[in-house]
C-alpha cells in the first residue's frame, strides 16, 4: 500500500516536472524559431523508454484516445478564435484545398512511396492519405502571433480545420481495402458525403444551442462558463461520431459559430481555452513522443526513406495540389507558393498513423515510423521558416489585429454591463478624435486610457492616440454598436494619413 502511494507521488512529480519543462520549452522555441510541437515531442522521446527510461508507454489505444481528446480541445480553441468575416471570403479555396488538395497530395505521395518503400499500391495510398492533410494544431500554433496577410492566414486556418474528414475517409477506406475481402464502394462514397454534411449540420445546431445557452444561463461563478462551453465541444464530437458524421469537422464548425456570436463572459471563456489548448498540445505531443522508439525511428533506412518522402511531399505533392486546387481563385503565384509551403503536418497524421496498428495492417510499424519522421521534417523545415517565406514574398500585413477583450468586472446578476478593453492602432478611425466628438452609443463610457504605461483620466478634450488602451464600460445591448465604432479602420494608409491631416 505504501509502495503504491510512493509510486503515485513519483508519477505526479514527474507530470509536474514535464509540464514545467514543456512550458519553459515554449520560450526557447520562440528564440530558436522552432515550432513548440517539435520540442514537446522531443521531451516525450527523452523521458521515454528509449531515452531516460522514466516512462514506458507503448499502448496505441491510449495514444489514439489522448490524441483525439486533445484535437477536440485544440480545434475548439482555434475555431473560437477564428473570425467569420475573415474566412467567409476564402471558404471556396479552403474547401478546395481540404478536398481536392488532399486527394491530389495523397495520390502523388503514394506514387513516391510505392517506389521508395516498395509497399503495395494500397499500402502506399494508405500512407499517402495519412500525411495528405494539414494539421490544425500545428497551423494554429505556428500562425498565432505571425503577421501574415489576413487572406492567407484565414485560408490556412479554414483548410486545416476542414480537411480532417477527407483524410480520415481516405485512411479508413484503404484500411478496409487491406483488411476486408469485400468492400462496398458506393457505401464508402456515400459515407464521405454523409460525414461532411451531417458534421456541418450538427456543428451548426449545437453551436447555436451552445451560444444561446451561454448567454441565457445564470451561473453562480464566472469560472463555470468556460467549462460549460468546453462541455459542448465534447458533446458535438460525440453526437457527430454516434451518427457516423465527422466529429472533428463538427467541433470546428461549432467553435466558429460560438466564437463569432455575442457571448457573455467571452474574455474568461477565450482565455481559459487558450491555456487549456496549450495544455492539450503539450499532453498530446508528449504522449506521441513517448509512443515513439528513437532507436527504431532514427535508423539510417527510416531517415533516408522519410527524408525522400518529405521532399516529395513538401516540394512536389503539396505545390502541385495547391496550384491545381486554387486554379480559378484569385491568388497570385507568390500567394500559392506560400500556401503550399505553409501546409504543416502535425498531430493528425501521427494519430491517423496509429489506425493501421489498431487494425492489424501489415507493415503498420513501417508506416508509422515514416509518417512520424515526415511530420518532424515538415514541422522543423516549414514551421521554422513560415515567417521568413512570408517576408521574402512580401506577404506580411501592415495591420496587426487589435482584438476587443471583455473584462467581466461586474458581479453576475448585479448589472448587465461589461468592461471592454481595446488597443488602438494606426488604422483606426478614432485616432485623432477627442472624446466629446466620438459618437459613443448610449450607456457606454470610457473610464480610463492607458498611454505609455500611464493612466490617463479621460475628459471631453482628451484625444485618442495610436497605442492607447481604452477601457470602456458598456451595457451588453450597446456592446455590438460600440465594437463597430472602435474597430472601424481606414481602407489604406494613404487615406488614413489624409484624414488625420484634415482632422
Amino acid at each position: 500500500m505504501i509502495q503504491e502511494i510512493l509510486e503515485s507521488n513519483q508519477f505526479i512529480l514527474l507530470v509536474a516536472l514535464l509540464l514545467i519543462a514543456s512550458v519553459v520549452v515554449t520560450k526557447f522555441s520562440t528564440r530558436l524559431g522552432v515550432p513548440s510541437l517539435v520540442l514537446f515531442i522531443g521531451v516525450g522521446m527523452l523521458v521515454g523508454s528509449d531515452g531516460l527510461g522514466l516512462l514506458n508507454f507503448n499502448n496505441p489505444e491510449i495514444a489514439q484516445l489522448v490524441g483525439v481528446f486533445a484535437l477536440i480541445i485544440i480545434l475548439f480553441e482555434g475555431g473560437m478564435q477564428t473570425k467569420w468575416r475573415e474566412i467567409r471570403p476564402v471558404l471556396g479555396p479552403s474547401i478546395s484545398l481540404a478536398t481536392l488538395g488532399v486527394i491530389l497530395t495523397t495520390a502523388i505521395v503514394a506514387v513516391a512511396v510505392r517506389f521508395i518503400l516498395g509497399l503495395t499500391w494500397i499500402e502506399s495510398f494508405l500512407l499517402g492519405s495519412i500525411i495528405g492533410s494539414t494539421d490544425a494544431a500545428a497551423v494554429f500554433a505556428v500562425l498565432k502571433g505571425k503577421n501574415v496577410r489576413e487572406k492567407l492566414g484565414a485560408t490556412l486556418e479554414a483548410e486545416s480545420g476542414t480537411n480532417d474528414p477527407m483524410a480520415v475517409f481516405l485512411t479508413i477506406t484503404f484500411i478496409q481495402l487491406l483488411t476486408q475481402d469485400q468492400v462496398n464502394y458506393f457505401g464508402l462514397f456515400g459515407s464521405f458525403f454523409w460525414q461532411m454534411g451531417a458534421g456541418l449540420a450538427v456543428g451548426l445546431v449545437i453551436g447555436y444551442i451552445a451560444s444561446f445557452t451561454l448567454n441565457r444561463i445564470n451561473l453562480d461563478s464566472s469560472g463555470l462558463y468556460p467549462l460549460f462551453a468546453l462541455s459542448f465541444a465534447f458533446l458535438v464530437y460525440s453526437v457527430s461520431s454516434l451518427i457516423q458524421a465527422s466529429g472533428l469537422l463538427a467541433v470546428y464548425v461549432a467553435a466558429v459559430y460560438i466564437g463569432n456570436a455575442e457571448l457573455a463572459y467571452r474574455y474568461s471563456i477565450l482565455r481559459f481555452h487558450e491555456g487549456f489548448g496549450w495544455m492539450a498540445q503539450i499532453l498530446m505531443f508528449i504522449i506521441l513522443g513517448l509512443f515513439v522508439y528513437p532507436t527504431e525511428l532514427f535508423t539510417m533506412e527510416v531517415m533516408i526513406d522519410g527524408l525522400l518522402i518529405a521532399i516529395v511531399l513538401l516540394l512536389v505533392a503539396r505545390p502541385i495540389a495547391t496550384f491545381l486546387s486554387l486554379a480559378g481563385f484569385s491568388f497570385t503565384s507568390k500567394e500559392k507558393l506560400f500556401l503550399s509551403w505553409a501546409g504543416l503536418r502535425g498531430a493528425v497524421p501521427i494519430v491517423l498513423a496509429i489506425f493501421p496498428m489498431l487494425a492489424g495492417v501489415a507493415n503498420s510499424q513501417i508506416i508509422f515510423n515514416v509518417v512520424f519522421f515526415t511530420v518532424l521534417m515538415s514541422a522543423l523545415v516549414q514551421g521554422s521558416s513560415i515567417t521568413w517565406v512570408a517576408e521574402r514574398f512580401q506577404l506580411v500585413s501592415d495591420k496587426m489585429g487589435n482584438p476587443i477583450h471583455s473584462l467581466e468586472l461586474i458581479s453576475i446578476g448585479k448589472a448587465n454591463v461589461e468592461m471592454l478593453e481595446f488597443e488602438v492602432s494606426d488604422q483606426n478611425v478614432i485616432v485623432g478624435q477627442t472624446l466629446e466628438k466620438m459618437e459613443l452609443p448610449d450607456r457606454a463610457l470610457i473610464n480610463a486610457i492607458i498611454r505609455d504605461g500611464d493612466v490617463i483620466t479621460p475628459y471631453g478634450q482628451t484625444e485618442i492616440k495610436s497605442g492607447d488602451t481604452l477601457y470602456v464600460l458598456v451595457t451588453r445591448k450597446s456592446k455590438k454598436e460600440l465594437k463597430k465604432l472602435l474597430e472601424a479602420v481606414y481602407e489604406d494608409t494613404e487615406n488614413s494619413n489624409h484624414e488625420k491631416s484634415r482632422a
